[in-house]
């Protein structure tokens, strides 16, 4: 109810996603109940809200090898009714890479017999260049790029400097991974900007065109119909 009043005060800026997060699947009996109601506030939105996505959604084997089977059946629900719906995804990987590309894969080939189309974001992307490459090729994926890819010996940093501009979005993850020179505190989405700065310094090019291109990504991904 707190994001839809939000969603609702501020139209212009704010987007609201409907989604079940893996680490509310783990140890939790009541997670098909939970996977049930964000399929109802998709089919039947509050008045005046619409959804841009469907995430937080994803695989998370950090905390817990127990619940792999329930993690993965609710991230492939939740990713077909994104591509039933003409959605696109936000996605959470921690621990879980190898599962991740192969069901992407799966579904994004799955998806393509049926008419449809499944894309999205891989939120607070943390693999190798070789990661992106292999997803690039099964569908069309935007990559968000935060605080990581500013701190020392970064495989991030090493993944944009091969990563196609049009490819990546600026993200902060807050209260999470905080750009240097404020790694350790709590962060927040006006650091943004130096994680623009560091990917345009990989690049060789200016902070206003980055900003400019990962801006169109996002509105692209989430706002154009």
């Amino acid at each position: 109810e707190r994001m839809f009043s939000l969603a609702l005060a501020h139209s212009d800026v704010c987007h609201p996603m409907m989604g079940l997060h893996p680490t509310s699947i783990n140890d939790n009996p009541h997670w098909r109940e939970e996977l049930s109601e964000v399929e109802h506030y998709l089919n039947s939105p509050p008045q005046g809200i619409e959804f841009c996505a469907v995430g937080e959604i994803g695989l998370d084997y950090y905390w817990s090898q127990d619940f792999v089977a329930e993690q993965r059946e609710a991230f492939i629900t939740q990713c077909r009714w994104a591509a039933e719906r003409d959605l696109p995804v936000a996605i959470h990987t921690r621990a879980a890479w190898d599962d991740m590309c192969e069901i992407l894969e799966s579904e994004c080939e799955r998806a393509r017999r049926q008419g449809q189309r499944l894309r999205g974001v891989l939120h607070a992307y943390s693999e190798d260049a070789s990661t992106y490459r292999r997803l690039k090729e099964c569908g069309d994926w935007l990559f968000g790029i935060g605080g990581v890819v500013t701190y020392k010996k970064s495989i991030v940093a090493e993944a944009v400097a091969e990563m196609a501009l049009e490819d990546i979005i600026l993200e902060t993850d807050c209260p999470y991974l905080t750009p240097v020179p404020y790694r350790g505190r709590r962060n927040e989405s006006a650091y943004v900007g130096y994680v623009c700065q560091k990917i345009a310094q990989i690049k060789g090019l200016s902070d206003e065109e980055v900003a400019r291109a990962t801006t169109e990504s996002a509105r692209r991904m989430f706002l154009d119909k």
